[in-house]
């Protein structure tokens, strides 16, 4: 059975792009970038919502633009190789290889979907993100917080969002970043 994970990088005020749409204050560095791609290398499938889709879709668009930076060839290889799902009611078409493109976020079908992945799949972008944390379907919360307060922008978590957290993992980066991993525990 594979796990939902739900992967971000956000500043210490929680928030994954600022008021302006900006995240280039984000941007890994080398380090960072290695331990994400042993972070997602045993993710089978990627689920994503209409802009982070077209956000991450420049992994696979030039692969020449990444040749020259190991660690970024090392991650669009990684990303090429997963499965891609993208829930949108307006994009016309997917353009990137082994990707579909569902216009309904259909909670009973990420259920099925991870109860045959055999291995991780990965959930990105907040808004896609929420219907799965409303439906109890994240099982583990991955978060890269950088040393930056933008104060106001894309939220990184959901208002109203009510779940028990137990800490797996943490570990600090030389630039400051920090990453945490969370699995969801039961509620008491």
């Amino acid at each position: 059975m594979g796990r939902l994970i739900y992967s971000a990088i956000a500043s210490v005020d929680g928030y994954i792009a600022d008021e302006h749409g900006e995240f280039g204050w984000a941007a890994p560095d080398v380090e960072v970038h290695g331990f994400i791609n042993d972070l997602v290398r045993s993710v089978e499938a990627f689920l994503y919502g209409r802009r982070m889709y077209q956000t991450m879709t420049a992994w696979e668009a030039d692969p020449a633009v990444f040749a020259d930076t190991p660690v970024m060839a090392d991650f669009a290889r990684i990303w090429r190789s997963a499965d891609k799902v993208v829930y949108s009611t307006t994009l016309p078409a997917v353009t990137t290889g082994r990707t579909a493109l569902e216009r309904r976020f259909d909670p009973e079908a990420v259920r099925k979907l991870k109860a045959s992945a055999p291995g991780d799949i990965g959930i990105g972008g907040p808004g896609l993100a929420a219907h799965a944390f409303r439906n109890g379907l994240v099982d583990e919360y991955c978060l890269f917080l950088a040393p930056v307060a933008v104060g106001a922008g894309t939220k990184a978590l959901p208002d109203g969002l009510n779940v028990q957290l137990a800490l797996a993992d943490e570990r600090r980066f030389g630039n400051g970043m920090v990453f945490l991993r969370y699995q969801v525990t039961p509620n008491p």
